[in-house]
């Protein structure tokens, strides 16, 4: 374990380097002393945004939007897709002292006006036609939105909806005519203030609005820049949605810190092309896209000639016993080094070259619990995806596993200055510079999230070995049997969701004799594992009722039960005839599980494993 004396001399360089910055600082820093270099592309397109005339649209944009009226500490809403304009908006808005918030694109009419009643939003921004019209009644029940602004579309004749191209030209005169009162708004911006609010998940209820600061989101970035090696001016790809706090870091506010380019991939089907495309330095993908990448992989194996396998399986094999060596501390043996660099080289670099990973220098996993087995499948490929964990409430990342540090199946140590300690029912508590300002409050208030020592109740429950933590259940979805028994669900789904053809996987048994499972097939990997076996239907509800599938379903279940114990079983298991997703409701749009709803929607579907006489 680092000493405290090296953590403590790292936490003081942190926080010094980050003190007294702000966002729109490093946007002017960048324009300063990087203005040629590139900051922003979307993918496919001709052009790409220097930092020079990243900050000259933002200026002319925030000066547009205070002529509507916003200023510090209004806030404003988002809902649009991944373009170069929605960043643009939200870092206009952020020079002007107010609040920007990304709201999620699969979210219901309900729920869009839900969040604008909340958040007190007085100017919306929207993509075009179809989004002013799921907004139109929102529009009409909710007064506080003063202004729309769209990028698409015509404006109305009564002034409240505005174009983001006239907005944008009436703002360039502004500037024009005084520059210098962009200057002044964004210097009155201060480190404690508001950065942006985004609105949890709502996995049990309804959501917050976590506010985080100027000083969270650099502190972050500081720590992230000390923690991991990295090029200068980065290579990244931003992929996820900018209402979640992953793409926030690593999509906007990492690269105004390292002065780096992001590529944004505005569909997420267009991932493995964009990373081919962009190549990343770093890449951070949710555990589905590397369930997803992994099984990819296991299918061209599968498909090509023996020696080539063969070939595949010996480079594997040492990537992954050196990886092992590393993972316990233990110096790997020269000769072992020599003969996996040359297979690597030979062999696994090319895979990697065909998934656009081989330029990668840290690859990480969070927002939901990786099977082990996956993070050993990618270290054979050479590939070493760390494991790191934090909420909103932590403004990203609040432990890491690092190349130098790393313990498989745990999310790492602490960052320097950040605390964690485990309550007596080990719920994890963490203090330090990256916990939230707090929730927003209906009145527009801020609540504190902290007691009053300033520790954070997360809601995770962990265990803590040598420093590293392991993230064991979410404290209010422990599963208690009727018999008593403390079951973690996440274990369980964890291990099923290992074999490729389970995409969704949710434990069932609080309050019940025993665990059952509602089993969702990816519906990616089934249909071609079903056309690889000839199998007449290969839709997922004909799956579903397959035997032959249902064989295989079986032997997965087999496999994730012998490495759990009795009471943790699976005992009875349903393949469910259709995917899952945002908009069925049973996922949020981060794809965790919403399971108060899945227990809702499929109350029928449990209470029939229930039904039979109990098993052994």
């Amino acid at each position: 374990m680092p000493s405290t004396v090296d953590t403590a001399d790292r936490a003081a360089r942190c926080a010094e380097t980050a003190r007294g910055l702000t966002v729109p600082h490093l946007l002017h820093r960048n324009a300063t002393e990087f203005a040629g270099l590139p900051a922003l592309t979307s993918l496919g397109a001709a052009d790409t945004l220097t930092w020079s005339a990243l900050r000259d649209r933002v200026a002319r944009t925030a000066r547009g939007l205070e002529a509507l009226g916003l200023g510090a500490g209004d806030r404003m809403l988002i809902n649009m897709s991944a373009r170069p304009e929605h960043w643009i908006t939200d870092l206009a808005a952020v020079h002007l002292g107010a609040i920007p918030s990304t709201v999620y694109a699969t979210l219901s009419p309900d729920q869009l006006g839900y969040l604008a009643r909340h958040s007190r939003a007085e100017i919306v921004v929207l993509e075009g036609d179809a989004e002013l019209a799921r907004w139109a009644p929102i529009l009409a029940e909710v007064p506080t939105i003063r202004h729309v602004v769209t990028v698409s579309g015509p404006p109305s004749p009564d002034g409240r909806v505005v174009t983001l191209a006239g907005l944008e030209s009436a703002g360039a005169a502004a500037h024009r005519a005084d520059p210098g009162a962009f200057e002044k708004r964004w210097r009155e911006v201060q480190p404690g203030q508001p950065v942006t609010m985004l609105y949890t998940s709502g996995t049990t209820g309804d959501p917050k609005g976590v506010v985080l600061t100027h000083h969270n989101v650099v502190a972050q970035c500081v720590l992230i820049a000390d923690s991991i090696d990295s090029p200068d001016h980065p290579t990244s790809l931003a992929y996820l949605p900018l209402a979640h706090i992953a793409e926030r870091i690593l999509g906007i506010y990492n690269p105004l810190y390292r002065a780096g380019h992001v590529t944004i991939c505005p569909d997420q089907k267009q991932l493995l092309a964009a990373l081919i495309a962009v190549r990343p330095t770093s890449f951070f993908g949710v555990p589905r896209v590397w369930e997803k990448m992994v099984a990819g992989v296991q299918a061209q194996i599968a498909a090509v000639d023996q020696s080539v396998r063969t070939a595949f399986e010996t480079a594997s094999s040492l990537a992954l016993e050196s990886y092992r060596l590393r993972a316990a501390g233990t110096p790997v043996p020269p000769e072992l080094a020599a003969r996996a660099a040359a297979l690597d080289e030979a062999v696994l670099r090319p895979l990697r070259a065909r998934l656009g990973l081989d330029n990668l220098i840290w690859a990480g996993s969070g927002a939901a619990p990786i099977p082990v087995p996956v993070l050993l499948y990618l270290a054979g490929l050479g590939i070493d995806v760390f494991e790191v964990w934090g909420m909103t409430e932590t403004a990203g990342t609040c432990t890491l596993n690092v190349k130098e540090a790393f313990s498989t199946g745990s999310v790492g140590r602490a960052y320097p200055g950040m605390e964690v300690r485990l309550a007596e029912d080990g719920e994890i508590l963490v203090r330090g510079p990256l916990v939230c300002a707090g929730y927003l409050a209906a009145d527009g208030s801020v609540d504190p999230v902290t007691d009053a020592e300033g520790w954070l109740a997360t809601g995770d429950v962990g265990v803590l070995d040598d420093g590293f933590l392991t993230i064991t259940d979410r404290k209010k979805e422990l599963i208690i049997s009727s018999g008593g028994k403390n079951i973690s669900p996440a274990q369980i789904e964890s291990l099923l969701r290992a074999h490729p053809l389970i995409g969704q996987a949710v434990a069932i048994g609080d309050r019940r004799p025993y665990v059952t499972a509602l089993i969702v097939l990816d519906e990616e990997i089934a249909p071609l594992w079903a056309q690889a076996r000839g199998l007449p239907d290969v839709s997922i509800p004909g799956l579903a009722a397959d035997p032959l599938l249902r064989a295989e379903i079986t032997a997965a279940v087999d496999a994730a039960n012998a490495k759990l114990a009795r009471p943790e079983q699976v005992k009875a298991f349903r393949i469910m005839p259709a995917p899952w997703s945002p908009e069925s409701g049973e996922l949020t749009p981060t794809l965790k599980l919403r399971r108060r709803i899945v227990s809702t929607l499929h109350a029928d579907a449990i209470d029939a494993l229930y039904d039979t006489p109990s098993p052994t």
